[in-house]
């Protein structure tokens, strides 16, 4: 079991302010278990990557190649009228924080969002409203505009809802007309305001609406490869985790993304590479090694995700900046055990690293992520000419 009395240091590099936490506190940041046993065996000599150091072989540099054009993804947000659509899209791209979003507004039509996501994934998002009137006229006299070339579906289910039974009338229409026009999408059904659901009650109350939302996608020709499910708060992690998994299933090169990370953390001999996407702090992807494997916090990555968010905020509030606009150059956590830092990798990509509570070893892998960055240029595809990006 973790000792109380070593402090953790925090280092903020954006304003060299360097301030202690507890040592319980720090583990609590990461979602480290005080019994969570630390990392026994001595590190590897801490090594410098070179020029033949390569991260990626000429294979995945390939690949990478043939992603270089940018990717337009189709996104349709519905569900009934209340359910939290434009909150929860609020939050992750337009940096709300949940108290705020209670001044929004009912969603008019269809809002469409053009936003760029790593560089090359434009996500084509639209903010469908939920009124009858609205909903009908998707249906009908709009069908193929809203439904043709779809890559995703996201379909919020209000948990408080009174009308299940209407909600999921709705639904099934919905998901006709998707089978029509884009057969091959991907659905993810958001199980939305869990928060709402006495404790004790929610696993049997969301495994019933799962049921019987999963059997109406098969009576609608969509098998179970097809559809995830996804319970959701906008007062928790569960909301990044959940738009976590819709980006990693839109991101066009995430296997390389992987191979790549897989290779410098052997490099790092790190326990744990994270992968962030700036503006929204969602997850890109992850690699976790060794004793790691064993941590217990599975939303571990989400939980940074909100604290990466919230910090935004507060130096936006301290710089009188707009919170999409901030970001810091790194952030430092150390302890005796274990040793955690955050920084830019590209232009659009923020690298948690997690290391053995080495001096030596954690200094040569910030020196070494600062060497990979330009093995991971590729990340951000577009385009520039002339200083400018091209669309």
């Amino acid at each position: 079991m973790y000792r109380t009395s070593w402090p953790a240091r925090v280092r903020l590099a954006r304003d060299g302010a360097t301030s202690n936490l507890g040592r319980c506190d720090a583990l609590a940041l990461l979602g480290i278990a005080p019994i969570y046993r630390p990392y026994l065996s001595l590190p590897r000599r801490p090594r410098i990557l070179t020029v033949s150091s390569s991260l990626h072989p000429l294979s995945l540099r390939r690949k990478m190649e043939r992603s270089r054009r940018q990717k337009q993804r189709k996104v349709l947000l519905m569900g009934r009228s209340g359910a939290g659509k434009s909150s929860m899209r609020s939050i992750i791209f337009s940096n709300y924080v949940a108290k705020d979003v209670r001044r929004l507004g009912a969603t008019v039509d269809v809002e469409h969002s053009n936003i760029r996501f790593m560089g090359n994934l434009m996500l084509n998002l639209w903010d469908c409203g939920g009124q009858d009137s609205f909903v009908e006229s998707y249906l009908t006299n709009q069908r193929s505009h809203v439904f043709i070339s779809v890559a995703v579906l996201i379909f919020v289910f209000d948990i408080s809802s009174k009308e299940a039974n209407a909600d999921l009338l709705g639904f099934s229409s919905t998901i006709r007309a998707l089978q029509e026009f884009s057969p091959n999408s991907k659905i993810f059904v958001l199980i939305h305001k869990m928060d709402l659901v006495p404790t004790d009650q929610r696993s049997r109350i969301l495994s019933q609406r799962t049921a019987d939302v999963r059997a109406t996608c098969i009576d609608e020709g969509f098998h179970d490869q097809q559809v995830e499910f996804w319970a959701t708060s906008i007062w928790d992690q569960s909301l990044y985790r959940a738009w976590t998994q819709v980006i990693y299933f839109l991101v066009p090169n995430a296997t390389v993304i992987e191979n790549m990370l897989r290779k410098l953390a052997e490099l790092l001999d790190a326990r744990e590479l994270i992968l962030y996407e700036r503006t929204t702090c969602l997850v890109v992807t992850h690699i976790t090694r060794g004793v790691e494997t064993r941590n217990p916090y599975a939303d571990r990555f989400e939980r940074i995700s909100s604290i990466l968010k919230t910090h935004k905020h507060s130096m936006a509030k301290h710089t009188g900046t707009n919170a999409s606009e901030v970001s810091f150059a790194e952030m430092q956590i150390k302890t005796g055990d274990f040793m955690f830092f955050i920084t830019r990798l590209t232009e659009n990509t923020n690298i948690a690293v997690v290391m053995p509570g080495d001096e030596a070893a954690f200094n040569a892998a910030r020196i070494n992520v600062q060497l990979a960055r330009r093995e991971f240029e590729h990340l951000d595809i577009a385009e520039k000419k002339g200083g400018k990006e091209t669309q």
